[in-house]
């Protein structure tokens, strides 16, 4: 028995591999190629669900598969961190399954069966980076997810789309090999392994001060899905993707495969006691805080409803952040939760931008006068999901929120306080009047003929059910907080905060 639960880890990888390879042998069958998505969706949700248990009591689960070089390992460990990123991926990943079979048909798209197959496999590549046991562990799944969600931004193989593809690919390729391969090298040599260690695998080291640093900047530029400007151009220009691609990278798995990295490296590597010894925390905090408020103000003058939401995504990535740098229970317990509460929500938003563009073919926001009374149900979620953005009660953004300020106060920082009340006001001056638009400013008739006349739009079903599913989840999240919490809070126990 004990064996049967060490290895669920491995299964729940595996379940979206096999999936994948399901998907490419059945290409010529579409009804069973796209549901052997959706039920290997649910399949890895309940294996890793099934985990939880063990977790939230307290426990870990260990495997180690191999060994690469004296204290290099291949080995898997399900912790309370790991289990956070796995739950949301895995779950949003059933909906985010449906959603795209409704997307991709209602508009042809082409080379599905390509889409559905890189689709799996990174969800693959997630969840390995969720239970990593080490940094090289880690960095496997973390390339292999760069390299498989690749071929799904040059999906329209146009011109605008090979032009935003070499853009993400030469950002994330280019800053894991060069400053994320320096850092691990120079971990090794200094540690002698590449474990992930509860009070820090450098914590204690002999290292000076100089290198602790060097290694550490060197993690947080690598790790460029998680980002931080100015490490942040490739996460736009994914933006040619469609929209199903979009919510992959913004809410599921490559952008948080980011955060969970700097998060590992600055729990598990680093160290709470080297973080704050070394001044590195405060530093981290400013770097972020900067991002926060500057990509709030892009979002902001952004009328193309993707490109709004994706610099909302680089800005709420940053709380993630801001919460492990400020190194406060409370700040800790605030961004590990908005993990969850940021996922529910922006994989929301960008379901209902696709569904306005199926719909109606509109992309811009000043096209969308009146549509909410075409798309209520859309444009309802699409209100949902900016309430848990800016942080209103009852979504989970107001949980997440709610810890970061009083994070702050804990920490004695009113800046970063500051911050968080300045971009809660930004986040509501660019997300409230999309619904204003949709739903109070009279239609107005186009002679634009790539638009579908208001008159002739109407909800697509398969498209509309999954983003009500996500912006209820986004409100149950906020009402029943617990499991969330329990994991966030047994992260924060095993750094040795109290």
């Amino acid at each position: 028995m004990d064996y049967l639960l060490s290895i669920r880890p491995v299964l729940a990888i595996a379940t979206s591999l096999v999936a994948a390879v399901l998907i490419l042998y059945l290409h010529n069958r579409p009804n069973l190629r796209d549901a052997t998505s959706v039920i290997a969706a649910i399949l890895k949700f309940l294996i890793v669900i099934s985990m939880a248990p063990v977790v939230l009591a307290g426990g870990t689960l260990d495997l180690t598969l191999f060994e690469i070089l004296p204290g290099i390992d291949f080995a898997f460990r399900v912790d309370a961190l790991g289990m956070v990123f796995a739950s949301v991926s895995s779950l949003l990943w059933i909906l985010a399954a449906i959603y795209s079979i409704g997307y991709m048909r209602n508009q042809k798209e082409r080379a599905q069966t390509r889409f559905f197959a890189s689709f799996a496999v990174s969800l693959s590549a997630a969840i390995g980076g969720a239970f990593a046991a080490n940094l090289f562990t880690l960095v496997i799944f973390y390339e292999v997810l760069s390299l498989v969600t690749y071929p799904l931004v040059y999906h329209k193989e146009n011109e605008e789309s090979w032009k935003g593809s070499r853009r993400y690919i030469v950002y994330l390729v280019g800053a894991s090999k060069s400053f994320l391969l320096a850092a691990l090298a120079l971990t090794y040599h200094v540690a002698g392994s590449m474990d992930f260690l509860p009070e820090g695998l450098l914590n204690g080291s002999a290292a000076s001060d100089f290198v602790l640093i060097a290694i550490y900047f060197s993690y947080l530029i690598g790790f460029a899905k998680s980002a931080i400007m100015p490490f942040h151009a490739w996460l736009p220009a994914a933006m040619v993707a469609p929209t199903p691609v979009s919510a992959l990278l913004h809410a599921v798995a490559v952008v948080k495969m980011g955060v969970f990295c700097v998060l590992r490296v600055i729990f598990h590597v680093m160290g709470i006691d080297v973080m704050g010894n070394l001044g590195l925390g405060i530093a981290t905090a400013y770097l972020v805080s900067f991002t926060i408020i500057t990509a709030s103000i892009y979002a902001l003058t952004r009328d193309d409803l993707k490109a709004r939401l994706a610099y909302s995504t680089v800005s709420q990535l940053s709380y993630i952040i801001l919460g492990a740098a400020m190194l406060t229970p409370l700040a800790v317990i605030g961004g590990i939760t908005h993990i969850a509460a940021h996922a529910f929500s922006k994989i929301t938003l960008f379901f209902c931008a696709g569904s306005i563009y199926c719909a109606s073919h509109r992309r811009n926001i000043s096209d969308l006068a009146g549509i909410g009374r075409r798309l209520p149900w859309t444009m309802a979620a699409f209100f949902i999901g900016s309430l848990g953005m800016i942080g209103i009660p009852p979504t989970g953004g107001f949980i997440s929120k709610w810890f970061l300020v009083t994070g702050a106060v804990e920490a004695k920082e009113m800046v970063f306080l500051a911050v968080l009340l300045v971009s809660a006001i930004l986040n509501a001056a660019y997300f409230l009047p999309v619904t204003y638009t949709a739903f109070f400013e009279k239609e107005v008739q186009t002679s634009n003929p790539e638009l579908v006349a208001m008159e002739s739009v109407k909800e697509v079903p398969m498209v509309a059910i999954p983003l009500v599913v996500t912006a209820i989840l986004s409100v149950m999240l906020g009402l029943y907080p617990d499991y969330f919490l329990e994991l966030a809070r047994a992260v924060m126990l095993g750094t040795g905060m109290s």
